[in-house]
């Protein structure tokens, strides 16, 4: 099922019922006297609150926003609420409200959600409700991003600014062309780290920057680190793919042994 069933319907204005009619001008002494959150009011908010999360309304218990005491999100109902209000008056938070309909059925009913995990992770975060995050992190998905996949990238030096160094070169050889190719020399070894430096020493002056990834001590192989690096540069919106570089003349033995060619493709 999509991430978007079930959001909740957008509710009228909970200040638009009067008592009788009333003269102009005194409709909006009359809202903003039973704005409680504003300087000088302290009335109690009424057990019943209305969100608006992005553009996503929701109808919701104050005591179900604030289930969790030491979370960011009861704080925000906590004595003077900290938030403001849209035109209906409706308590704004300033977030994804696709995913909040998952962050409140975890405070309704404690059912931690299947789908969106990446993304109601972050939420999670953000709203820092800690029993939450804790239970997402025990989740397949959550477990072998945090523990088996960046522990390793952990280990692989300089892997992040490897990463951005190759798409300044791919955003760099962009213009007027269809693809820009990086080339990128992986070694899991030291021994064959000194074997790509002695490669990339008999390479000529005028030949391309060549980004070097590794060595590093943890099981994964090549190919798994080849897989992360096309999964992280996707992730930021690139098309890209990689196959073998076979080098030209020059080289002094099988360039395929540690060379890759990243090609980037812009249309």
């Amino acid at each position: 099922p999509s991430c978007l069933w079930g959001r909740t319907p957008a509710l009228s204005s909970r200040f638009s019922q009067t008592a009788e009619p009333s003269a102009p001008g005194e409709d909006e002494h009359f809202i903003r006297a039973q704005a409680p959150w504003e300087a000088g009011h302290r009335q109690p908010l009424s057990p019943i609150v209305e969100l608006n999360v992005g553009g996503e309304m929701y109808t919701t218990t104050l005591s179900t926003l604030k289930k969790h005491p030491g979370s960011k999100l009861a704080e925000m109902f906590t004595g003077q609420p900290k938030l403001r209000t849209d035109s209906e008056g409706r308590f704004f938070i300033d977030r994804p409200g696709t995913y909040f309909k998952y962050i409140l059925e975890y405070l309704r009913s404690n059912q931690v959600p299947t789908q969106c995990i990446q993304d109601v992770y972050k939420e999670a975060l953000f709203y820092d409700i800690e029993p939450l995050i804790k239970q997402l992190e025990d989740s397949p998905q959550i477990f072998g991003e945090l523990v088996a996949r960046r522990q390793f990238l952990a280990r692989v030096p300089n892997y992040s600014e490897n990463i951005e160094l190759m798409i300044r070169i791919a955003r760099a050889e962009a213009v007027a062309s269809r693809q820009s190719s990086v080339i990128v020399c992986v070694v899991r070894t030291e021994e064959d780290a000194a074997r790509c430096q002695d490669a990339l020493n008999s390479l000529d002056m005028d030949k391309k920057s060549v980004v070097k990834f590794g060595p590093w001590k943890a099981v994964p192989s090549i190919s798994d680190l080849l897989d992360c690096i096309q999964m992280d540069v996707e992730a930021k919106g690139y098309k890209i793919s990689f196959q073998p570089h076979v080098a030209e003349k020059g080289f002094r033995f099988k360039s395929h042994d540690f060379f890759y060619k990243f090609l980037f493709t812009w249309w």
